[in-house]
């Protein structure tokens, strides 16, 4: 079997339709040299987004929006990281880790308001949860 050109003859395998992909210089499925261009970050970021706006916006348990919430905040990271990689600059990942410890705080702070209420209430669903009007 002779080793396919630009691929060391340790690496060189059967020429598969997943081959063909991963092969450097070759077009298929992956981009060329298997970098990820920016758009697809972005793409993906704002699906997860997405998700997690209609979450909210449609669960009623809180804990729920708690974790839509939370998928808001690492599509946000996803953003940011990507944005990063593509200007290589670390910025991108110190803002990411930032909101990280934001949303842990946030959390924290979220289930001890939650586990008070359910404590005097014994209910936590959001529309029946009206202990903060004045």
């Amino acid at each position: 079997m002779e080793p396919i050109a630009g691929v060391d003859a340790v690496a060189a395998a059967p020429m598969t339709p997943a081959a063909v992909a991963l092969t450097p210089g070759m077009t298929g499925v992956l981009p060329v040299n298997g970098a990820v261009p920016l758009s697809w970050y972005l793409i993906l970021s704002a699906i997860l987004f997405a998700v997690g706006v209609v979450g909210v916006l449609v669960k009623r348990n809180p804990i729920v929006i708690f974790m839509c919430v939370e998928l808001m905040l690492n599509a946000v990271n996803l953003s940011f990281i990507a944005f990063g990689k593509y200007l290589a600059h670390t910025g991108g990942q110190m803002f990411a880790i930032f909101v990280m410890a934001v949303a842990a705080a946030e959390v924290a702070v979220g289930l001890g308001i939650l586990i008070s209420i359910f404590r005097s209430r014994e209910n936590i669903n959001v529309d029946e949860v009206n202990l903060m009007r004045g």
